[in-house]
């Protein structure tokens, strides 16, 4: 699912579920009111006012609350948000009530210079930015394709399975494949896969090996991708 250019603070309120969904963004969640019950990546939690949540790009997640709840939401691209913790500092919440309160009257600063403000709030309380930032380790993105080629052809590669084989968190992984290979991780696994695909149809080799080879679950999984790579 495509996000937004630029980095969105918004105030959602939620119900029913309306089922799961994926971004190539971070979501950035803060509870204002109610109880919020969240599923990522089949994990579940709970966001009540003043508890927030940061959903890494690319991961599924839905979102449910039986009785509503009102949260304010930051869809944004900024890597950092890779590196802070899951809870937010104590003053983020106070901040998280003002963003809401602008958002609400449409004041122009909200949107301006309120996603970094929460961002330096979020990681205020470890020094986690900064101290991730200096240390970031160079990841072999040719080496680490070559890797997974030998891998799908055997079992489902996952975001989290990628991460660990450059020594980073899925959250941390996803950022860096955003920010230096220009699209979201399922997009970078998904070229490599038909790329492979469409080298071993100019082998001469038939659609059912080259579906297993490359990953796929069937030659009209593999099919269908490749008409929609073409049009």
């Amino acid at each position: 699912m495509d996000g937004p250019a630029h980095d969105h603070l918004s105030v959602r309120a939620y119900g029913a579920s309306h089922g799961s969904h994926d971004h190539d963004h971070f979501q950035i969640l803060v509870g204002l009111d109610g109880m919020l019950e969240l599923e990522v990546a089949g994990r579940g939690r709970r966001i009540g006012a003043g508890q927030g949540c940061v959903v890494p790009p690319g991961e599924r997640h839905d979102f449910e609350s039986r009785h509503g709840a009102r949260c304010l939401v930051l869809d944004s691209r900024a890597p950092g948000w890779a590196s802070v913790q899951q809870h937010p500092a104590g003053a983020t919440w106070a901040l998280a009530r003002y963003l809401a309160d602008a958002c609400r009257q449409a004041l122009p600063q909200a949107q301006q210079v309120g996603p970094a403000l929460l961002l330096e709030s979020w990681g205020a309380a470890t020094g986690t930015v900064p101290r991730l930032q200096r240390m970031q380790r160079p990841i072999d993105w040719t080496g680490l394709a070559d890797w997974a080629r030998t891998r799908w052809k055997h079992d489902r590669l996952e975001v989290a399975d990628l991460a660990r084989q450059v020594h980073l968190s899925p959250a941390q992984f996803a950022a860096r494949c955003r920010s230096e290979q220009g699209r979201s991780t399922q997009q970078w696994l998904r070229q490599l896969q038909l790329d492979q695909a469409e080298a071993l149809r100019a082998q001469g080799l038939g659609m059912a090996q080259v579906a297993r080879l490359s990953g796929y679950r069937s030659p009209s999984a593999l099919t269908a991708a490749l008409r929609r790579r073409n049009t």
